[in-house]
């Protein structure tokens, strides 16, 4: 079974939105790379698809673009390259190396989860509040930026109910950004 890890970055105060926090650096980019590189596919909603595919998806003419600085063509590669899943009620094809999933989200996504491989990995806002809902995140990854947003959409906004979790991993980044990796408490 592949494990279900949500990954995003978030501020001090729980914005999640993609500009509150800290822009990337080499640190994070080289983190973010890591992890994309272990998952056997991306899980995206339909907006996190569409905003990753307008930075990330390589140019049809094979170079990237100058604003993507030679520190971030790891990332860009690793995330154009990858197999992506995309839940949406609007889209009527994915392209850039994804199917849509359709049917029942917790089916689908349980499908997924049950194929072999080293794990699956989702990012966004709305998407894995839904996961998180159906009880199907068996990883939460959180890089907390360094910053007091104040506004914004935040972190798991709406859960139904509490989700207990443990401490697996944490890494501090010269920046002051610190991920950390936790689970759901069993029983």
């Amino acid at each position: 079974m592949r494990p279900l890890r949500y990954s995003i970055n978030v501020t001090l105060d729980g914005c999640c939105h993609h500009e509150a926090g800290l822009p990337p650096d080499e640190a994070s980019m080289r983190y973010w790379t890591a992890q994309l590189e272990q998952a056997d596919a991306l899980l995206f909603g339909r907006v996190t698809y569409e905003m990753m595919a307008s930075a990330w998806r390589k140019p049809a003419s094979g170079t990237w673009p100058d604003w993507v600085s030679d520190w971030q063509m790891p990332f860009a590669d690793a995330i154009d390259r990858a197999q992506k899943y995309v839940v949406s009620s609007t889209l009527d094809k994915a392209d850039w190396n994804a199917e849509l999933l359709d049917g029942d989200l917790g089916s689908a996504v349980q499908r997924l989860k049950d194929e072999p491989g080293e794990g699956l990995w989702v990012g966004g806002v709305t998407l894995p509040l839904a996961l998180a809902d159906l009880g199907l995140i068996d990883e939460y990854e959180f890089l907390v930026q360094p910053v007091l947003a104040g506004h914004g959409p935040t972190l798991l906004a709406g859960l139904r109910k509490r989700i207990e979790l443990d401490l697996v991993g944490r890494q501090e980044f010269p920046s002051g950004a610190v991920a950390v990796r936790y689970r759901p408490r069993k029983g």
